[in-house]
């Protein structure tokens, strides 16, 4: 559920959505999720002094908090 969040979310805010990618990575107590988006893209996804990447962090944060889970976001160029 948070992973599709985070897609919906990042595919909503590009240019080029099919270039949109979320690798999982799980843990005992944390999930990290990868981000990758194109290369022209990456400035919109992180927004402003990193106003836009902090609100999809507030977003997976209050997710998976829901579903007792802490998840990372990592934007990857």
């Amino acid at each position: 559920m948070v992973k599709e969040l985070i897609t919906y979310v990042a595919q909503s805010l590009v240019d080029n959505p099919e270039a949109v990618s979320i690798a999982e990575v799980e843990g005992e107590h944390t999930s990290v999720l990868e981000l990758r988006v194109a290369k022209e893209d990456l400035g919109k996804v992180i927004g402003k002094q990193g106003r836009t990447a902090r609100a999809i962090r507030t977003l997976l944060a209050a997710a998976s908090g829901k579903a007792g889970k802490r998840t990372v976001l990592e934007i990857l160029d």
